[in-house]
């Protein structure tokens, strides 16, 4: 078609960019508070949109100021496919319809990218290569093969040398892990191989993963325990714990990923990006408009130190949103790149023995938590648990003013709480009265009966009410978070 003839034509002109790039650009900082990184490669507004003209561009186009600092190019979408040698997708950009591939194999000579990667490369932005995505077909069987993997990789997309390198000269910056299913086998030994290269390297290399929100994670949460990570993309979207429950102690989970950054990773200095849409049609759930994520991103920013910055899916949707990467950068650049200030611990101190009510919140072990339904337990990471992790915190918590131990549920008003419904989907934290007593959602359940030994809902307390509303909707359950774009 004309758009891919007007396509090709532009290679032609590549590698003048190159000579057009900044002196003295600074080069990427990952300790920064204020980082953007964003997918591309497989043209996202493509996939939900006809308008030909606004379809993914070419990777230097993307370059053009400041607002992006690392670009995962997506994806290797399969480990093992003709000859053995892995498969490269990039939408509209690269594909086996318009491309050649190496001989013998089913991977896409995409070489002139080459010198759009170098010019990025020159703006001081880290382009790595994503292995995984949405349905795609990925995983080890052992660690043998995993590390001869990563020697694969090393030598194709890094600092190695092969016949078969997709983008030519231009050496990537790292590798992203987007796994989203093929189990956790080998992974670990992937990156320590890989890891054995960077080290002595005449340049800096970069890992990180993109897990889900939930907490740990299915496929990386294994691996993200074992082995460093630089950052973290956690996709805030899409899941029940996404960004659409901001608000809510029972959804949004960052406070449980900055523990783990700073208590379980191998690297404590590891980054956390909180990831998200980048419009209405790059996911099935979690998109905010600019206004609303640019303060989720401030707040997040402003209360955990693991905090990096802002991941998005993807490049493409985010330039047809009215520049929604700029929006979120500028946002991030307010709120400030670098330094962190802990916030004081102003809620009063945890009591053991205490029953405390949903909402309430206290300070204890350098965070303030809120619990997510009635509470009795000790505040821990446990996702499944009773209360969540708000906000990092340092100093002395104000004492309790309790006078005695709670005993439990208390009698009270219910007024405006809906009947339990057998029918109904609810989510943790959404409250029902059955029997005469208030009940609150520990987790998604649906035809489980308040009081059965299931055991997700918590007892309230009696109540009394002679107003009933409908429920708020619920959260759908978690889906696969990436395309590709066929």
């Amino acid at each position: 078609m004309a758009w891919t003839t007007l396509f090709r034509a532009t290679r032609a002109f590549a590698a003048l960019a190159v000579g057009l790039a900044a002196v003295g650009v600074d080069a990427f900082d990952n300790s920064r508070y204020d980082n953007v990184a964003i997918y591309w490669g497989q043209d996202s507004y493509g996939a939900t949109h006809t308008d030909v003209a606004n379809y993914q561009k070419r990777l230097s186009f993307y370059c053009q100021d400041d607002a992006i600092d690392v670009i995962p190019i997506a994806f290797i979408n399969k480990f093992y496919g003709t000859g053995n040698a892995p498969v490269l997708d990039l939408g509209n950009t690269c594909n086996t319809s318009i491309d050649s591939t190496f001989s013998g194999t089913g991977l896409l000579d995409c070489s002139f990218l080459a010198d759009d990667i170098q010019t990025c490369q020159s703006k001081g932005k880290v382009l790595t290569i994503s292995l995984g995505g949405g349905g795609a077909s990925v995983g080890f069987q052992s660690d043998s093969q995993a590390e001869a993997f990563a020697d694969t990789i090393w030598n194709d997309f890094l600092g190695g040398s092969s016949s078969t390198r997709p983008f030519g000269s231009a050496v990537l910056d790292g590798v992203d892990l987007d796994i989203e299913q093929g189990g956790s086998t080998g992974y670990a030994a992937f990156v320590t191989r890989l890891r054995s290269y960077f080290n002595g390297a005449s340049k800096k290399y970069y890992i990180t993963g993109a897990p889900q929100c939930v907490y740990p994670d299915a496929s990386l949460g294994s691996v993200i325990n074992a082995v460093a990570f630089d950052a973290i993309y956690v996709q805030f979207y899409n899941n029940p714990c996404g960004l659409q429950v901001f608000n809510s102690a029972s959804g949004f989970n960052f406070g449980i990923w900055d523990i783990w950054a700073r208590t379980i990773s191998p690297n404590p200095d590891v980054k956390v990006y909180v990831g998200a849409p980048a419009s209405t049609t790059a996911a099935g759930s979690g998109y905010q408009d600019p206004a609303t994520l640019a303060n989720i991103l401030t707040t997040t920013r402003n209360r955990f130190p693991s905090f990096g910055g802002v991941m998005m899916w993807d490049a493409s949707q985010a330039y047809q949103n009215n520049r929604y990467d700029l929006a979120a950068k500028n946002a991030l650049v307010a709120a400030g790149g670098t330094g962190f200030t802990f916030p004081a611990c102003s809620a009063q101190a945890y009591v053991k023995g205490n029953n405390y009510p949903g909402s309430s919140q206290v300070s204890y072990n350098g965070y303030i938590w809120e619990a997510k339904w009635y509470a009795s337990s000790t505040p821990t990471n446990d996702p499944n648990g009773d209360w969540m992790p708000i906000s990092a915190c340092a100093g002395n918590a104000p004492s309790s003013t309790s006078t005695a131990p709670g005993t439990g549920p208390t009698s009270g008003s219910c007024s405006g709480v809906a009947a339990w419904s057998s029918s109904s989907v609810y989510t943790g934290g959404q409250q029902v009265t059955y029997n005469g007593h208030l009940w609150t959602a520990k987790w998604w359940t649906q035809g489980d009966l308040p009081g059965s030994s299931v055991g997700v809902w918590t007892d309230d307390g009696a109540c009394s009410s002679s107003k009933r509303e409908e429920a708020p909707a619920a959260v759908r359950p978690r889906t696969p978070s990436r395309f590709f774009r066929l």
